[in-house]
């Protein structure tokens, strides 16, 4: 049975998309309505004859930023009988719109995973100096582990910018399975930690498309891969340049 991680960040109600998580144009395009991630559900788990046993996927439900909405996320999967992964952003607990210390030891009593996404979320983390990513990965797992109370060895890499530097920090931080922004079913080591790749999903993603992909069907993984290498080219290109254009053009977009 494939395995497939699916990555989600805030879902909101009503569209708003300021009530939770980072704020932008830029982190608005990663933001779902309730009502869209209540179909998004409904195609990975609601439906008997999404595939056969052979070809359905086992999907994994994850969350970045730490964005207060998780919890009303927590109330919403676990119906379906989903326990999620969410990878929280450590200086941003208890700030407004993000989970506060409560929240996230009553999520982990219910069953959830809770895991660093970093420290402050650098927005090019594989630019980031080796002590740089030292202090985001162990910081990050310290702050989180003084909160619950037990290890914590799951994270997820900030702003989609991965490379095996970032994975063998966040080995030596003590982590032991990291999620990257790589859309691909394949896993790798760095150093004792599982890499695992993730299909995200933002407010123009369709159910069919997630329904598609949880059937283990491969145009989707296709498109997504093709689509994803030929954005890291154009991020690789334009280095700054790249990030200040796109946040120009999406900015535009909100304000239409």
């Amino acid at each position: 049975m494939k395995r497939i991680a699916l990555a989600y960040h805030d879902v909101v109600a009503d569209s708003r998309f300021d009530s939770s998580g980072f704020q932008g144009p830029d982190a608005d395009i990663y933001k779902l309505d309730r009502a869209a991630f209540g179909k998004h559900l409904q195609a990975v788990a609601g439906n008997p004859a999404r595939g056969s046993s052979k070809e359905r996927a086992e999907v994994a439900l994850t969350f970045d930023d730490g964005g207060v909405s998780a919890v009303d996320v927590a109330d919403m999967i676990e119906p379906w009988g989903f326990k999620g992964y969410f990878f929280v952003t450590t200086d941003r607990i208890g700030t407004p719109g993000f989970l506060d210390e409560a929240q996230l030891r009553s999520l982990r009593g219910r069953g959830h995973a809770i895991g660093s996404h970093s420290r402050s979320h650098p927005t090019r983390m594989a630019l980031c100096t080796p002590d740089e990513l030292d202090r985001e990965w162990r910081e990050s797992v310290r702050a989180l582990e003084r909160i619950l109370g037990e290890p914590v060895t799951t994270a997820s890499v900030p702003g989609g910018y991965y490379s095996r530097k970032v994975a063998a920090a966040a080995a030596r931080a003590g982590i032991r399975t990291l999620f990257t922004s790589e859309p691909v079913t394949s896993t790798s080591m760095v150093d004792g930690c599982l890499v695992v790749g993730r299909f995200f999903a933002g407010k123009d993603t369709s159910e069919q498309w997630v329904a598609s992909l949880a059937a283990g069907k491969l145009a989707p993984r296709l498109r997504s891969y093709l689509f994803w290498n030929g954005k890291k080219l154009l991020k690789a290109a334009g280095g700054k340049l790249w990030l200040r254009i796109r946040y120009r053009i999406l900015a535009r977009r909100a304000a239409r």
